[in-house]
């Protein structure tokens, strides 16, 4: 259900029956949970960014970027420093637009795994809904490894079976063969089709997707893979803020810690255990609570 300032919104004309804004509204409207905006504006905003995610994810999916465990990633050195852990940060005097963008037109300089590629499909996403001049400003110093995330992403996970288009969703396969332990998950974005993007095994059906992870398992297992119902987001009404103070908005911000597991192809969720671990044990205010 949508309420905008307190009030029931009321699907209109406004797009054509077919346009990905009519669907995206639709499974927003059928979700239980009330989703409430301050404006128009700001649900404009949530469809602005949740097409782009979904056009961002088909451009990966079109792409050459190849799945590859941190151990082996690999990115174009023009832009990254590839780090002993396998993440990509962004070199000194580069801009953080024309870095993301590169991912995408020289895709074949990249290997990451699929965690670390919804993290790049969110920046990519987020930079064609704000553009290049507040991206800039926002993201100055990007690091890619896993869920790791600037604070002005806001990335945010909940458990519901209600899957809106835009969504990250995580299908888990508990006995995945140790040998192959990268298999031991795959993090989709939701096209609202009937079909997810997995980078690595690109764009399926849910059952597509249990059938590849269930090839993965340990030899005679009877356990199959599952899709689960923890989604991750981005917090689309944080963002349309920013993207409403433009200019004005503060630079300064304190950077969250990343979390190097080396555990490929973790859910958001499992990420946000470990960083919330390493917060509680610090004496400091931890700057992840929001």
């Amino acid at each position: 259900m949508i309420q905008i300032t307190g009030m029931p919104f009321q699907l209109s004309d406004q797009w054509p029956s077919n346009s990905t804004e009519k669907l995206i509204i639709q499974q927003i409207q059928a979700d239980p949970i009330v989703y409430s905006y301050q404006s128009i504006d700001e649900l404009l905003f949530e469809l602005k960014l949740r097409k782009n995610i979904l056009v961002s994810a088909r451009a990966m999916n079109q792409g050459h970027a190849q799945f590859a465990p941190f151990a082996k990633s690999y990115c174009n050195p023009e832009y990254w420093e590839l780090t002993k852990n396998g993440g990509f940060q962004l070199k000194p005097g580069m801009l953080p637009s024309e870095a993301i963008q590169d991912i995408y037109k020289n895709s074949s300089l990249y290997g990451f795994e699929c965690a670390t590629a919804k993290v790049i499909i969110y920046y990519h996403a987020v930079l064609n809904s704000i553009g290049e001049q507040l991206f800039n400003q926002l993201f100055a110093n990007l690091y890619l490894y896993s869920w790791h995330f600037d604070p002005d992403l806001k990335i945010q996970t909940l458990n519901t079976n209600h899957f809106i288009p835009g969504d990250v969703v995580y299908f888990n396969n508990p006995d995945v063969d140790p040998e192959r332990s990268w298999w031991r998950g795959e993090n989709a974005v939701v096209l609202g089709d009937g079909t997810y993007f997995g980078h690595g095994l690109g764009i399926r059906t849910a059952d597509q997707i249990i059938q590849a992870l269930n090839k993965r398992r340990k030899p005679e297992s009877d356990q199959s893979a599952y899709l689960t119902n923890l989604v991750t987001r981005p917090s689309f009404s944080h963002l349309a803020k920013i993207s409403m103070l433009s200019r004005n908005y503060p630079a300064y911000k304190i950077p969250l810690i990343a979390i190097h597991h080396n555990e490929s192809s973790i859910s958001c969720g499992q990420y946000l255990i470990y960083l919330n671990n390493v917060y509680n044990q610090i004496t400091y205010t931890n700057p992840f609570i929001w």
